[in-house]
């Protein structure tokens, strides 16, 4: 027991090196980890803060071409509604009400031809033509919103089929000086005005433009599907309209598709607002592959430094081995396993002034085998030798605590120490050894032992030489009475008791 004590505590210190040494690897690994998590972390924000001031910009460069030509094409509308109400229009002939009320009318490409509807609908004057077909638009959303709401302004339809064209109508209320409904004045942007402004742009396949009116309605998307175009997407129960408001950006799915995308939505204030998409993949897909690189070095880093501590570990394992094994031998005694002299006296020094410290008793065993040079005269030396190995057996077999120390303490004589142990606990060790050894033996005239007791406690100014003195003589008492018996010391006149 007091050997397997001795070889923990040996082995202790080179444990804690070791796990002392795994540990602060691996809180080392832990804290690079966290460094480049956090590193790469701040990239991909930097590339989704990249991508959302690029799809920032070209949404606002977007609505701010449409709001443009809006503007310019609502400027001609409004100047056909001011001039309806030219009494000379009724004496001039077609040409030149045409002239009057269309001299400065923007034309493009994708610009339909502006036209006016009576009180009831019908088409009254078309700026393509003299002698327009008959037409009624008085059962269209734009005609009834006007007739009905003389405060309406500008107003942009649903994107329909009109004349021949998938267009989105731009309409404004004529009315006379009273405020009453003349009719109206409409005109058209087709939809190809959308797609040619759409294909200058540089974009990836996946990117997604979307124009809005304010009322979140489709007006038009890129890439374009009838399907989608004229949706509401307030009947979208799973897309709140707090997902995207004005200026900002949401990542995630979308109301439309179910790719994941970036999308940013424009700030202005126009009629119609634009939100410019991304896909997720797309926008980090510079920054995955930076991240697999990265992680891959790091990967590479932290094994070869997990393995390197394994094998230092190792090594530390096998350097407290040999520490242990070196301290065994220079503290043990060969032949009987129990600790040396030299051993001895390092660890009653320790014991004794730790006993002084806590004023606690400390007991000394000296036992000596009886008649062991003439039993080794008699049957040789190998002989001898069994016998101290059988009575450093007895003895350790009653060491009973981890502090307790049996040692060879020359020759065939023992020590035993036991801290914090009285005269009379000591003796009852004492004569356990004693009868262990006689009753282990095959010859009791020769095996035997004698024991010799001593214990105080110690004081300032007393050395434990005086504890060993005390047990010595105590031996020699022994001895003198006949052997095989335990004498205790009777301190501190050192009397003898048997």
């Amino acid at each position: 027991m007091l050997s397997g004590w001795r070889e923990v505590m040996a082995r202790r210190p080179w444990r804690i090196s070791a796990k002392l040494l795994i540990i602060s690897s691996v809180v080392t690994v832990i804290g690079f980890s966290a460094i480049c998590v956090n590193v790469m972390l701040d990239m991909r924000r930097g590339e989704e803060a990249l991508a959302r001031q690029t799809l920032e910009n070209l949404a606002t460069t977007i609505e701010s071409d449409i709001s443009r030509n809006i503007e310019i094409y609502d400027l001609s509308l409004k100047a056909v509604a001011s001039n309806m109400l030219l009494p000379e229009l009724a004496t001039v002939s077609k040409a030149i009400r045409h002239l009057i009320l269309f001299d400065h009318a923007t034309t493009a490409r994708h610009f339909g031809a502006i036209q006016v509807y009576d009180p009831e609908g019908r088409l009254t004057i078309d700026a393509s033509t003299l002698d327009p077909s008959p037409e009624n638009r008085g059962d269209e959303d734009y005609f009834r919103v006007h007739r009905d709401n003389p405060g309406a302004g500008l107003f942009i339809s649903r994107p329909m089929l009109f004349r021949g064209a998938y267009s989105i109508v731009l309409s404004r209320r004529i009315s006379d000086t009273d405020g009453g409904f003349l009719g109206v004045v409409a005109g058209a942007i087709r939809f190809g005005y959308f797609h040619e402004l759409f294909e200058r742009l540089s974009l990836d396949p996946e990117d997604t433009i979307t124009v809005l009116k304010r009322d979140r309605t489709i007006m038009m998307r890129r890439p374009f599907d009838l399907d989608v175009i004229g949706r509401n997407l307030n009947d979208r129960q799973s897309w709140k309209a707090d997902n995207l408001r004005a200026g900002s950006s949401f990542a995630g799915q979308g109301p439309v598709d179910t790719t994941p995308r970036l999308y940013v939505r424009s700030s202005g204030d126009s009629a119609l607002f634009v939100v410019a998409g991304k896909p997720l993949s797309a926008v980090f897909e510079l920054w995955q592959k930076e991240a697999y690189r990265i992680g891959a070095v790091v990967l590479a880093l932290i094994v070869f430094m997990l393995a390197s501590t394994l094998v230092l570990a190792r090594e530390i394992g096998r350097r407290a081995e040999a520490e242990r094994k070196l301290e065994e031998l220079a503290t043990t005694d060969a032949l009987t396993g129990l600790k040396n002299r030299r051993k001895f006296d390092t660890v009653i020094d320790v014991e004794w002034r730790r006993a002084m410290r806590q004023r606690t008793p400390v007991a000394l065993l000296m036992i000596d085998a009886d008649h062991f040079k003439a039993y080794n005269d008699t049957y040789g030396h190998q002989a001898g030798d069994q016998v101290l190995v059988g009575i450093a057996i007895c003895i350790s077999d009653s060491v009973r605590r981890a502090g307790d120390c049996a040692a060879r303490y020359g020759g065939e004589e023992f020590a035993m120490l036991l801290p914090d142990t009285s005269a009379s606990e000591a003796f009852k060790v004492a004569e356990t050894i004693r009868l262990k050894v006689q009753g282990w033996s095959d010859d009791q005239a020769t095996s035997t032992v004698s024991c010799g007791i001593a214990s105080l406690v110690p004081s300032a100014g007393m050395d434990w030489a005086i504890l060993v003195a005390a047990a010595d003589k105590a031996l020699y008492a022994a001895k003198a009475g006949g052997r095989n018996q335990s004498v205790v010391a009777s301190l501190p006149k050192l009397s003898l008791v048997a």
